[in-house]
């Protein structure tokens, strides 16, 4: 079992909050075990609440203008800051300038500091240096395990009893995760045990219990990490239920994820997480979406099963808009749509009820 909280931390987003590229300061705005977030750093809007700002809900966390101001919020309220978490999923998974000098700012304060960018602090001579002058931590997360601890696909899967879904999408940076996490608390609601298998270094930072660094891992031995994580969720617990986080989509130019997900997973069933207003490919403009109907048919063609629901992402829309949104989703593909943050997930799970297993 984790020992969960780790820390307070300060998440680092300066430029990218309520972007796409903030999506791993928003993963943590809106659930973590790991850590309990004391504030996010992003200047354009210092002074708001993050909660409020992200999904029209306050919480605790407010949105300060640097790592000074936030390591001063934080000290005020007691206690003080503990770590310094990099906030930022940029195309490329690098760490700017201005991130760069934010690490060693928190690490002159004595924070321990956690990245899931492509860019490894345990590769940088001079914030190595001040990391063991002041006794603190650095943790890269998508830095690739040892050759030694990976598992190469065996087939075992087939003997895990519970319903496997897999929560793919359209886009990168569209919400699958979000929605997976939903579908998890959904399905504890109604009184059926659900586990979540993350895939990337978001869900780790809060603190999934199963799952991989799927950006992280050798090719030859991604099958059979999911594989793995798939089983371990299994084995703990024996849930109904396990929802696997989906990365990327099957036709981005630059993130053609997913596929893995439904070769090596194995999932009964999969539903498709999808942006109505979004016309083109994240940070790709000029490759337009490929429409759903047709990324609908690519996951079933692939996969042989079925896209079960459709859980939509409002950006772009009002919420008077949503509505009508999923209604015109229902009607081009005869499927349940919804929107999880804005309208909870239990038609998802009631669209999904019929594909469960009996209990063992």
């Amino acid at each position: 079992m984790h020992d969960f909280p780790e820390g307070r931390a300060i998440v680092w987003c300066e430029g990218a909050f309520l972007t796409p590229n903030g999506k791993t300061a928003h993963g943590l705005v809106r659930r973590t075990d790991r850590y309990k977030v004391l504030s996010v750093v992003d200047s354009r809007h210092a002074g708001r609440n993050a909660g409020e700002a992200l999904d029209g809900k306050k919480n605790t966390i407010p949105v300060v203008a640097s790592v000074a101001a936030a390591i001063t919020e934080a000290q005020s309220k007691g206690g003080g800051a503990t770590h310094l978490v990099i906030g930022l999923a940029p195309d490329g998974g690098r760490l700017p300038p201005a991130g760069r000098r934010a690490v060693l700012e928190a690490i002159a304060a004595g924070l321990h500091v956690d990245s899931g960018l492509h860019d490894f602090l345990t590769d940088d001579p001079e914030i190595i240096a001040a990391a063991r002058a002041k006794g603190v931590k650095l943790r890269d997360i998508r830095k690739p395990p040892p050759r030694g601890e990976l598992h190469f696909f065996s087939g075992k899967i087939e003997a895990v009893g519970a319903l496997k879904v897999a929560v793919l999408g359209t886009d990168s940076a569209v919400g699958k995760r979000t929605t997976a996490w939903r579908l998890v608390e959904a399905f504890d609601a109604a009184g059926i045990s659900a586990a979540m298998v993350g895939t990337g270094q978001t869900a780790w930072m809060q603190g999934v219990t199963h799952g991989i660094v799927l950006d992280s891992l050798i090719n030859d031995f991604v099958s059979g990490e999911i594989e793995h994580a798939v089983c371990e969720a299994w084995e703990d617990g024996h849930p109904r239920v396990i929802v696997l986080e989906g990365q990327g989509s099957l036709m981005n130019p630059a993130y053609p994820g997913g596929f893995e997900l439904l070769a090596a997973g194995r999932p009964e069933v999969v539903v498709m997480q999808h942006a109505p207003a979004r016309k083109e490919y994240d940070g790709f403009p000029g490759y337009p979406l490929h429409p759903l109907g047709t990324q609908i048919a690519a996951v079933e063609l692939l996969s042989g099963r079925k896209v079960v629901a459709v859980t939509v992402n409002h950006e772009g829309l009002t919420p008077e808009q949503v509505p009508e949104a999923c209604a015109e989703i229902t009607r081009t593909t005869g499927l349940p749509a919804c929107d999880v943050l804005l309208q909870g997930a239990a038609p998802v799970v009631e669209a999904l009820r019929p594909h469960l297993k009996p209990a063992r």
